[in-house]
C-alpha cells in the first residue's frame, strides 16, 4: 500500500512538523465521523446542516467556500467567498441525484478529495431528509400553482404580524384582491388559458410590491397582500401600479380581465377576523362600485 505523507502546519513539541497521519489518526477520525453524523441528525434545515457540514470539512481542507445546488436553490456556508478554482461533487445516495457541492480552494489534492469524499458519504442521508423537509415545508406553504405563499401561510403570517404590530405599535397594511370577469375566461377558453392568467397576475403582483410586502394566494382568483407600512397613501401608491400593470398586460387586457382590491390598516385591537374582515368589506365595495377600482375600510 502506498504510504502518503502530508505535512500540516501544526508543529509538535519540537518545532517539527506533524505528518498528517499522527495529526488526525485513524482513530481520530472515526470519532469526528460519529460526532458529525450525530451533529447532522439534530437539523432538518438546510441552511444549518451544510454550516455544520463545512465546519467540519474545514478541518481537513482548505478552502475558501463551499456552496450546495440543488432544485431547492443554492445553499452557501456562512462566510463563503469564491475565490481559487471551483470544485465540484456530485451527491448520490442509493441512486438519486440530490444535488452538487462546489467547493471554493487554491487547490484540492487528491487526498484531500478522499478525505472529502469520506465525510460526503456522512452527509447524504441527512441531506436527504432535509431535503424532503424543505420540499414538504414548500408544498404545505406555498400555491402549487402561482408558488406564491398560500392560505396557510397567509393566516400565520397575519397572527404573527398582529403580533409585532401590538409590541412595536405600528400598524401594516392589508390588501384583498380578486380578478373581473375571470369566470368568463374560464368558461370560455378552458382552464388552461385561465391558469396562465392566474400565473401572470401573480407575477403582476410580485412584481409591483416592495421587498418587505408579502403575495398570497388564497385560491380560485383571490390573492393578498401583506404591507409593512402604516400609510393608506402606500396602499394607494400601490392600488395604483397594480391595477395600471393589469391594464397593459396582453392576455389579461384580451380577456377582459381587471382587478377589484379592497384595503385596511391595522389597529392596536385587532384580530385575524376583524382586520380581514374590514378589507373584504372594502373589496366588495370595490364590486359594488363597478370593478376595477380600489376601496379602503
Amino acid at each position: 500500500m502506498e504510504n502518503v505523507h502530508v505535512l500540516t502546519r501544526q508543529p509538535d513539541n519540537s518545532g517539527d512538523y506533524l505528518p498528517y497521519g499522527q495529526l488526525y489518526s485513524d482513530n481520530n477520525e472515526v470519532s469526528h465521523t460519529h460526532a458529525l453524523v450525530a451533529q447532522l441528525q439534530k437539523t432538518l434545515e438546510l441552511n444549518k446542516l451544510i454550516n455544520m457540514f463545512s465546519a467540519e470539512a474545514s478541518r481537513l481542507v482548505q478552502f475558501a467556500g463551499l456552496q450546495f445546488h440543488s432544485t431547492e436553490g443554492v445553499i452557501e456556508m456562512a462566510g463563503s467567498i469564491r475565490e481559487g478554482k471551483n470544485y465540484a461533487f456530485d451527491l448520490v445516495v442509493d441512486g438519486e441525484r440530490l444535488g452538487q457541492l462546489i467547493y471554493f480552494s487554491q487547490n484540492l489534492t487528491h487526498f484531500a478529495k478522499q478525505k472529502l469524499a469520506k465525510l460526503h458519504s456522512v452527509l447524504v442521508y441527512p441531506l436527504r431528509n432535509a431535503l424532503m423537509f424543505s420540499r414538504v415545508k414548500k408544498l404545505a406553504t406555498k400555491d402549487a400553482l402561482t408558488t406564491l405563499n398560500n392560505r396557510s401561510m397567509f393566516d400565520d403570517s397575519l397572527y404573527r404580524k398582529l403580533e409585532r404590530s401590538r409590541r412595536h405599535h405600528r400598524s401594516f397594511g392589508l390588501m384583498l384582491l380578486d380578478l373581473d370577469n375571470f369566470k368568463q375566461v374560464n368558461d370560455s377558453h378552458g382552464h388552461q388559458v385561465g391558469d396562465q392568467v392566474l400565473i401572470d397576475f401573480a407575477n403582476i403582483l410580485t412584481e409591483s410590491v416592495r421587498g418587505t410586502d408579502t403575495v398570497y394566494r388564497f385560491g380560485g382568483d383571490e390573492f393578498a397582500i401583506l404591507i409593512d407600512d402604516d400609510n393608506f397613501e402606500v396602499s394607494h401608491i400601490l392600488a395604483t401600479r397594480i391595477k395600471k400593470r393589469v391594464h397593459e398586460h396582453q392576455l389579461l387586457n384580451y380577456h377582459s380581465v381587471t382587478t377589484s382590491i379592497g384595503f385596511s390598516l391595522s389597529n392596536a385591537n385587532d384580530t385575524p377576523c376583524s382586520i380581514f374582515e374590514r378589507a373584504d368589506k372594502a373589496l366588495y365595495t370595490a364590486k359594488r362600485d363597478g370593478r376595477d377600482c380600489y376601496r379602503t375600510n
